[in-house]
């Protein structure tokens, strides 16, 4: 059966979600982009991964750093995710971050995981990265998820 990609877009969609940013240094400058395919891998070692498409044209600059950072937006943050994931445009400006070795951190970002790659795999119109967790912190507040569900932003609630 031939599955069309507007219909497995549409299928994989009805399933919420989180949605981050990957920040990373790409020839000394900070460089960052949006992602919503993302995963815990593995806790001995600690490893997470991620799917940056083929065509980005934000991704090969971060990977030529060998690491990278997770950056994990909070309920409210919609228009950053919107501006990370645009073209043509200066990401950073007006977005309050700090420097770390692996990439920028955004202060705003309810969690942030430093890795270094640990391995890459084609995967059709994707690519699979593997990164080894070298740091870590989170802020333990009340604040929520910013969740991506069936092509919008929302968020998580409780039941």
């Amino acid at each position: 059966m031939e599955i069309d990609a507007r219909t497995f877009r549409d299928a994989l969609g009805q399933l919420p979600t989180g949605v981050i940013v990957v920040t990373g240094w790409s020839n000394g400058y900070p460089a960052g982009m949006s992602c919503n395919s993302f995963t815990s891998v593995s806790l001995d070692p600690p490893l997470v991964g991620f799917f940056p498409a083929n065509t980005s044209s934000t991704w090969p600059g971060i990977r030529e750093s060998r690491q990278f950072t997770v950056n994990f937006l909070a309920n409210g943050h919609e228009a950053l995710a919107r501006d990370f994931s645009r073209r043509g445009v200066d990401r950073f400006a007006g977005v309050a971050w700090r420097e770390s070795v692996s990439g920028p951190l955004l202060e705003e970002a309810m969690c942030w995981i430093q890795c270094e790659i640990a391995e890459e795999y084609p995967a059709g119109d994707h690519t699979v990265v593997l990164g080894r967790v070298r740091s870590l912190d989170y802020r333990d507040d009340d604040r929520l998820p910013l969740v991506f569900h069936r092509g919008n932003y929302g968020t998580f609630t409780s039941v």
